[in-house]
């Protein structure tokens, strides 16, 4: 079955087997996770001066020039590299499930078994701690941006220009709120002091954070290595992975919990007929698999096939809204909301109802373990998994 990027189309109306698009694109809105607040990563702030240029006064107002002299900073400018960094192409979303943190720095052994623990598919750490930036006091980690960038929100890996900034050796923030300026040089003080350009603002998903660094500017700055990390493990339970992971850190480490919360089921009256998308995902999962969210159903549809504008056929062979192999479809095929003939993989109404039927019969409605395994069988791809369920929660977010 097929993967199609294309996000944020508003659902459209069925109309019989066809359907008609109505609306403009929209806007996902990303899920933002709690703060790191409280594990030495947060501070309160005015807003940062930069060394030249425009100056933000503290309370948001608007920028005026700057009458500092232009001569140059105390210390010597952050070596800068010539042409930039490749920034990466963005080949997956990873769901993280649990921010841990770890103020002496996780250990090579340590990275090891917390990545062999039951469940866990992927985790990632990063150095972090705490700079002056303009003179405020900040919050910093250091990435490798080409890891990183897969564990943000859908927009902000979307965001070829921001980056481009990190890899080149610019620092970026979490927040528009820093009022810092983009394009502004800023003197950024921890073990030494570096002066960097800021490049521009995102959000991170990960709110303690105010800015962000690549690796080799973080070193420069002394950033603690290894001292925070993420972990993604969709098919164990937050109690299991929290055990786990206070059995190989001790009690030191700190936890935050960052898995979305339960996706909604929709509750739709019997014989009602569906007239957009959005209403045949609901009744769907409804009818054909009580227990199982909507959202479910219309991120398989929205990544396979932008809900029915890229009907096929796939490199594979695929076809129809829920891109469906033949052979599949002879199996799992149904017709359904009061379709008649044969059940045609073209038809939203046949394939959606199908692909309900399908989740269902391999556990999706038991949630945890069981929803991602179904998910899982209907594309083998632990990148798929985690790309529905972003954006599964995101469309819960949406459509609250």
């Amino acid at each position: 079955m097929g993967r199609l990027l294309r996000r944020g189309r508003a659902f459209g109306r069925l109309t019989g087997r066809r359907r008609v698009l109505l609306g403009a694109a929209g806007v996902i809105v990303a899920l933002v996770p709690p703060s790191i607040a409280g594990y030495g990563l947060a501070t309160s702030r005015g807003a940062a001066e930069p060394t030249t240029g425009s100056v933000i006064r503290a309370g948001g107002a608007d920028p005026v020039a700057s009458k500092a002299p232009s001569r140059p900073a105390a210390s010597s400018p952050a070596p800068r590299p010539g042409p930039a960094a490749p920034a990466g192409t963005l080949r997956q979303i990873i769901l993280p499930d649990l921010l841990v943190v770890l103020p002496s720095g996780m250990t090579a052994e340590q990275i090891a078994q917390l990545r062999a623990a039951t469940g866990v598919r992927n985790m990632i750490t990063f150095a972090g701690g705490e700079i002056t930036a303009g003179g405020v006091r900040m919050s910093v980690i250091g990435v490798n941006p080409a890891t990183f960038r897969s564990w943000v929100p859908l927009e902000t890996a979307s965001d070829q220009v921001f980056w481009s900034d990190l890899s080149r050796g610019d620092f970026v923030a979490a927040s528009d709120s820093l009022e810092l300026i983009p394009g502004g040089s800023y003197r950024l003080v921890g073990a030494s002091t570096q002066v960097v350009k800021f490049g521009v603002a995102a959000v991170l998903g990960l709110t303690g954070v105010d800015l962000i660094v690549n690796q080799e500017l973080s070193a420069q700055l002394g950033l603690a290595p290894q001292v925070v990390g993420l972990i993604s493990a969709p098919g164990a339970s937050i109690a299991t992975l929290q055990a786990e992971v206070s059995r190989i850190l001790g009690r030191a480490a700190t936890t935050e919990v960052l898995r979305s919360q339960q996706l909604p089921v929709a509750t739709v009256p019997a014989g009602t007929q569906p007239t957009t998308y959005l209403e045949l995902f609901k009744a769907a999962a409804a009818d054909y698999c009580p227990g199982l969210s909507w959202t479910v159903l219309a991120a398989i549809g929205q990544i396979e096939s932008a809900d029915g504008e890229n009907d096929g056929p796939s490199s594979a062979g695929a076809l129809g809204p829920m891109q469906f192999l033949p052979s599949t479809w002879q199996v799992w095929g149904i017709d359904a909301f009061g379709q008649t003939g044969p059940p045609n993989i073209m038809n939203p109404y046949d394939a959606v109802a199908s692909a309900a039927r399908m989740l269902c019969a391999d556990g999706a409605a038991s949630g945890g373990s069981g929803l991602t395994g179904a998910i899982f069988d209907y594309n083998p791809a632990n990148w798929y998994v985690s790309e529905v369920l972003a954006l599964a929660a995101e469309y819960a977010a949406d459509y609250a």
